[in-house]
């Protein structure tokens, strides 16, 4: 989230920071991530790209030029090809359909039969609300996704590095069995470790910060060994995210994994 935004600003308010030895410890020090001025902001944004009032939004930040994640893109239109039908998405952690309003044009009828997002309650509340069309639908959890649809994809786009307890999450997406996983600006650091850090956000977007991780890569990607094949690795489509600074220097990236479960047949 906001990662071009910090790679550009002049001065050092921003970014991430710290090396904290636990959730509760960052925790402590965080502030305002779960205000409502994020999700109002977010909304209004979103709403103005659906309108067709701006071209694209990311992060809650209005962009006057589009830019499309292809790799993304391409990996989904591959998984429903193998698939020889359109497939259900599940996309967790997807704002208020941030990346399907980006890509909306090119999730023809052939790729995607539905694009559902997974999200906090009062997102999912927004969501039904302003958001939800014939496609785009909001559900809480996976469980009642899954009851709902039958999901062969899943996107994780710049959202596990949010989670207090990521590992522990990836091992429960795994124990679900989805055909394809696309990782997408997961960020991972230089070191043997996970490091917690605190990211703050510019000022001029909103007053927060909140604990985000850097992943050890090697660690991450050893969740899906027995089960998954890692078909691709690509960086992150958003200029600056390439080399990602903690207490400002370089320590990390933002990239990409393409997925697909071993037990699955074209």
């Amino acid at each position: 989230m906001f990662n071009n935004l910090f790679s550009t600003r002049k001065n050092n308010t921003s970014g991430w920071f710290g090396n904290y030895s636990s959730w509760a410890a960052v925790s402590a020090v965080a502030v305002g991530y779960d205000a409502d001025i994020i999700l109002n902001i977010t909304k209004e944004a979103i709403l103005k790209v659906k309108n067709g009032e701006a071209v694209y939004e990311r992060d809650s930040v209005i962009f006057e030029e589009k830019h499309c994640p292809y790799a993304l893109l391409a990996y989904l239109q591959l998984s429903a090809a193998l698939k020889k039908t359109a497939i259900h998405v599940m996309d967790f952690g997807g704002s208020l359909g941030s990346t399907y309003y980006q890509i909306k044009e090119y999730l023809t009828k052939e790729v995607c039969a539905s694009w559902n997002v997974i999200e906090q309650a009062h997102y999912v509340t927004c969501g039904k609300e302003f958001f939800e069309d014939e496609v785009l639908k909001f559900y809480p959890t996976i469980e009642e996704c899954r009851a709902a649809k039958k999901i062969s994809l899943v996107i994780l786009s710049g959202v596990i590095q949010y989670l207090e307890k990521p590992h522990e999450f990836l091992k429960q997406l795994i124990n679900h069995g989805f055909d394809f996983l696309i990782f997408d600006r997961t960020a991972f650091n230089n070191k043997a470790d996970d490091r917690l850090t605190l990211q703050v956000v510019p000022a001029e977007i909103y007053p927060a910060s909140y604990p985000s991780w850097f992943f050890n890569q090697e660690f991450f990607l050893s969740h899906f060994s027995q089960h998954y094949k890692i078909v691709a690795e690509f960086p992150s489509y958003v200029d600056g995210e390439q080399i990602l600074n903690i207490d400002n220097k370089p320590a990390g990236s933002d990239k990409g994994f393409y997925l697909i479960n071993k037990s699955f047949h074209a």
